[in-house]
Order: structure tokens, then C-alpha cells, then sequence
């Protein structure tokens, strides 16, 4: 196969994209794999770190209020368009496959336009502006979930596949997990999470959480705080005597994030699409706390799929207390069978064949 993969800005669009070029190499080493994005998006050091081949163009996001640099955005898009138009000649895909953000605009377009076939993804619930104005051009249109679909006016294009990420967690075990993080195989795990950069509202609570944590002798907690909030969390559990608090492992970031979530009973978090694809083919009960600060609030209404599914414990940000969160915790941990039940009921909302499903789609296209 001979592929161009495009989406970027945001780990959220990265990740899928990549999941699907490793799972393309892994049943044919022998194609050859493309990846466009920007500059300034997580893809430009992401993707040469993952070791497949980037070219980048120029685009912009357009600005959510009339401005100058709307102008700009169009003068970005017109130049990125070009760009992507002389990529895709040079390179000369048999399929395009574009997984969100604004770079996917040009390089999906023009595509089209070439006659070459192509596939987008959306990982929300609600799909992204680029998505939503692709989906008239693309030849086929996969879904994370199906509440996507009255977003679509052409059904017929769409396909509910699941985020390929979630295939590439389901290759650690528990067991591997535990050793990975140095834990006690015997007690249960609750991992606190607010992304690779934190999220101060997690953090805030959490804090205040933990001298009533290390009171839960059944459970051990992985609490990750995230780069830029590492430093300020440590000094502040030093002055209220954190010497106690032997059962709570404080991590910046987790390279292995697939093993600590093999390794989680419990997942605290927020509600972006790769962490729910991940979660969910893996059977971890969560509790999710939905960032407000996203477009069309797409986290609240990804996490409410699995609330209403019984999968999950939804807190709107605005109603987050130290008290509620530690409520919610210790009600889990000592009901192993609520527990459970959270477990399957987040099992039936997973896609673990996404990545092949999606291969044969691109494979389906290309015929």
C-alpha cells in the first residue's frame, strides 16, 4: 500500500494516525507510508520520532471571532493547499487517509480532487469543523462512535470502526503492567491522569485527595501529574508531610501509558477520544472529569457515551470537589462488584479490530 496519512495539532489526531501506520507496516512491511502535518502541531516531532517520514505545509485554524487573522487563515490555506497538491504529486498515494485538525482541509481536498480515493476518521462524538466539511469529498467517512452519525447527511459513507489506537493497547498484560510500575499485584490500582500536560482542576483536587489516600489500604494509586505540574505537586506534598504516603506513586508522565492503564483498576481522567478508545478495550471502570475549555464541548458528550452505558462516573468540572472525587473512589474500590459491572458494560462499548477494520476499508477504497 501506498499511503499518505494527515492529521494534526493535537495528540488526539496524531495517535490514530500512527496506530494505523504501524499496524500497515506490521501486515505489509513493504508499504510505503506518508505522513503530512505542520510545523507547529505535536506531529512535526512525534511522527520523525515514530520513524516515518513527514512533510509539512501551511494551514492555519480559523479564529472563532471576525479578525484580522482571518485573512491570514484564507492567505494559509491557499498557500497550504499548493503545498499539499505538490506533495501528493510527488508522492502519489493510492489513498488518503486524514484523522482531524486543519491540516487534513488541503491535503483531503485536493486529493479528492486528484481522484484519489479517500478516508477520514473522526475520534468525537461531535465531529470537528475540517471532518464535518470533508466528509462531502471523502470516499469513506469511519466513526469512533455511533452517536456520530446524525452529524453526516450521507450515512452511506459512514462506517462505525472504533479509534485504531485501542488496538494498540490490547498487547500488555496486567502482570506487565504491575512490573512496569514496581506495584503490589494484590491490591487494586487507581490511576489519576490529566494528560501528557496535566489539567489544574485534576491536579487541584487531587492534592487535597491524598493524605485521605493513604488511608485506602485495599488500593494503590498511580497519580500522574503531568510535565508542567510535576514540580509544584512534589513540593506541595513535602510541606504536608508526604513521607506517609506509601501506597500513592506521583509520576510528571508515563512513556508506557498502554502498561499503567493494563495495570489500572480504576481510571480517573478526562474524556478525550484516544483515552476512551484505550479505556474501553481494556475494561477499565472510569471517572471522568470532561475538560470545558474544547470545541463544541466534545469531551462532556464523549464521556456521557459511556456514563449512560453504565461504564462510568461522569463530574462536570464545575461540580469537582475533593470530597466528591474521594467519595466516588472509595464507593468503587469497595464495591468490586459495581466495579465489575462498570467493567463489561465498558468492555461492550469497544472496537478492538479497529485498525483492521479500517485496513480493509482503505483496501476497499483502493479497489
Amino acid at each position: 500500500m501506498r499511503i499518505i496519512l494527515t492529521g494534526g495539532g493535537t495528540g488526539g489526531h496524531v495517535y490514530p494516525a500512527l496506530a494505523m501506520a504501524r499496524y500497515i507496516k506490521n501486515i505489509e512491511p513493504e508499504s510505503d507510508i506518508m505522513f503530512v502535518g505542520t510545523r507547529k502541531g505535536m506531529e512535526s516531532s512525534i511522527v520523525p520520532l515514530s520513524g516515518f517520514p513527514l512533510e509539512t505545509i501551511t494551514v492555519s485554524g480559523l479564529p472563532r471571532k471576525l479578525s484580522p487573522q482571518l485573512f491570514k487563515t484564507f492567505a494559509d490555506l491557499t498557500r497550504g493547499g499548493w503545498e499539499a497538491r505538490n506533495v501528493l504529486r510527488k508522492f502519489r498515494p493510492e489513498v488518503v487517509m486524514g484523522t482531524g485538525g486543519y491540516v487534513c482541509g488541503p491535503v483531503v481536498l485536493w486529493a479528492s480532487l486528484l481522484g484519489i480515493p479517500t478516508l477520514i476518521h473522526e475520534q468525537n462524538v461531535v465531529p470537528g469543523v475540517t471532518n464535518k466539511i470533508l466528509s462531502k469529498f471523502a470516499s469513506k467517512v469511519c466513526l469512533s462512535f455511533g452517536a456520530s452519525k446524525k452529524y453526516f447527511k450521507n450515512s452511506g459513507k459512514t462506517e462505525v470502526t472504533g479509534n485504531p489506537r485501542a488496538s494498540e493497547v490490547m498487547g500488555c498484560t496486567r502482570k506487565e503492567g504491575i512490573k512496569y510500575l514496581g506495584l503490589n499485584p494484590n491490591k487494586a490500582t487507581v490511576l489519576i491522569v490529566g494528560g501528557s500536560r496535566g489539567a489544574e482542576v485534576i491536579n487541584q483536587n487531587a492534592l487535597k485527595m491524598l493524605p485521605y489516600l493513604k488511608k485506602l489500604s485495599k488500593a494503590q494509586f498511580v497519580y500522574v501529574t503531568g510535565q508542567g505540574y510535576y514540580d509544584r505537586v512534589v513540593e506541595s506534598v513535602k510541606k504536608t508531610g508526604g513521607n506517609g504516603l506509601n501506597n500513592i506513586i506521583i509520576k510528571p508522565y508515563l512513556e508506557e501509558m498502554p502498561l499503567a492503564l493494563s495495570a489500572a483498576d480504576l481510571i480517573i481522567s478526562r474524556a478525550g477520544a484516544t483515552t476512551l478508545a484505550e479505556i474501553t478495550v481494556l475494561g477499565i471502570p472510569s471517572i471522568l472529569i470532561p475538560s470545558p475549555n474544547v470545541t463544541n464541548n466534545h469531551q462532556y458528550l464523549n464521556a456521557q457515551v459511556l456514563s449512560e452505558a453504565g461504564a462510568a462516573e461522569l463530574i462536570n468540572e464545575k461540580d469537582l470537589t475533593p470530597s466528591l472525587l474521594r467519595d466516588k473512589i472509595s464507593g468503587l474500590i469497595e464495591n468490586k462488584k459495581v466495579l465489575y459491572e462498570m467493567s463489561l458494560c465498558t468492555e461492550r462499548l469497544s472496537y478492538p479490530d479497529s485498525s483492521r477494520t479500517i485496513f480493509r476499508l482503505l483496501k476497499d477504497i483502493i479497489r
